[in-house]
């Protein structure tokens, strides 16, 4: 195991495509206070550039994340303080106004696997193993992993996880709805890119950007109607809204004007909880 703590890399591609890389030459790109700081300032600086229309994370050699990083000096057993947050990424990947996939290209454990339970979707290795095994180690899922978990499989998948501590492989995990797909390590990283560049080329990056807030809200069904029927009210009385059908029609890319920073995120009391406000309105 290296010394140094598992850094974090983005690139941006021509079409606005980035690709957030957890790298370290141990291999298996342990979880770190630095990492987790590294991360969130990725996540930002994607959703404040515009030029961002989609993101994938992922990890580099053959593992995604094996979880924290347990060597002396790694933070992992200091006494928490005022400081501490049980989730160190901020902003979420959730939070970010634009597609967030995970290429899940090697075995998910702890945090390595909670993090991207925070994406919007996932694309995981065939013979990966994905676990939160804190349990196990007198600890608990972290990451808002008890929000995010049952969302995802319901009630008793999200126990069979959380409370067993158990591992699973990345077919079982798609077979559960934890992954969108599972397919052999080799095509993890291509498949999560190909989805997101066909987002980033054809999805609105502000209907992209209400939808999601809208998707990871904890509304009632009246509150979405009214915040649904809001958004429609944004994108309706846009150019934009005349720019979608019509490059269908004449079979070509669409050319957006409206950013997904022209529509404003919604406040929370808390940087780290899901919004429970209403989706994001066009900035005046």
């Amino acid at each position: 195991m290296t010394d140094q703590p598992t850094a974090v890399t983005l690139a941006v591609d021509a079409d606005g495509v980035a690709l957030i890389t957890l790298v370290n030459t141990d291999g298996l790109n342990l979880f770190s206070r630095s990492t987790g700081r590294a991360l969130g300032e990725a996540f930002r600086q994607c959703d404040e550039d515009d030029a961002v229309r989609a993101v994938v994370i992922t990890g580099a050699g053959s593992t995604f994340c094996a979880g924290a990083d347990l060597a002396p000096g790694s933070g992992a057993f200091d006494e928490p303080g005022v400081e501490f947050s049980a989730s160190p990424v901020q902003p979420t990947a959730w939070q970010v106004r634009k597609l967030v996939v995970a290429a899940i290209n090697g075995h998910a454990i702890g945090i390595g696997l909670t993090i991207a339970l925070q994406c919007d979707l996932r694309v995981v290795a065939e013979d990966a193993k994905l676990a939160i095994p804190q349990v196990r180690r007198g600890m608990l899922g972290d990451a808002q992993s008890h929000f995010t978990l049952p969302r995802l499989v319901g009630t008793a998948v999200a126990a069979e996880l959380l409370l067993t501590g158990r591992t699973i492989r990345g077919v079982d995990a798609a077979a559960r709805g934890l992954a969108n797909q599972a397919v052999p390590a080799v095509d993890v990283l291509p498949t999560a890119l190909a989805l997101a560049r066909d987002v980033a080329l054809n999805v609105s990056p502000a209907a992209l950007a209400l939808s999601k807030a809208l998707l990871w809200s904890d509304l009632s069904p009246d509150q979405v109607a009214t915040a649904e029927t809001e958004a429609h009210r944004v994108l309706m009385g846009h150019p934009d809204a005349a720019e979608g059908p019509a490059a269908w029609r004449e079979r070509r890319t669409p050319k957006w004007t409206l950013r997904a920073s022209d529509v404003r995120r919604p406040e929370s009391s808390a940087e780290s909880a899901p919004s429970r406000q209403s989706p994001p309105r066009a900035i005046p």
